[in-house]
């Protein structure tokens, strides 16, 4: 409950930066992940997406992104792993890897 309340309240934050025009760059990182989890709701997402004023590029970040979303976002990229410091043995790092 408290990952969905986290996500909820930042939601509300970038939906403010989405219906303002005086941002021209909005990086929605990891998104796919809170639609994937249920913590947001797609439809809400995805209507704030389409309202955005239309000088506003929108990059969604994470993987499994759904057609609609793709379609909508300006932008979608899915990072892959190449290294990891986690397999050297260090321990995962607040910041970095959350």
């Amino acid at each position: 409950e408290a990952d969905i309340a986290a996500a909820r309240a930042t939601w509300k934050h970038a939906a403010e930066l989405l219906s303002d025009p005086a941002f021209d760059v909005v990086v929605l990182d990891e998104l796919t992940y809170m639609l994937t989890y249920g913590y947001l709701d797609k439809e809400m997402v995805l209507q704030a997406l389409e309202s955005r004023p239309s000088s506003q590029h929108v990059i969604v970040t994470g993987r499994n992104a759904s057609k609609e979303l793709i379609e909508i976002a300006d932008t979608v990229s899915e990072v892959g792993e190449t290294k990891h410091a986690f397999y050297d043995g260090v321990k995962v790092q607040k910041g970095i890897d959350y």
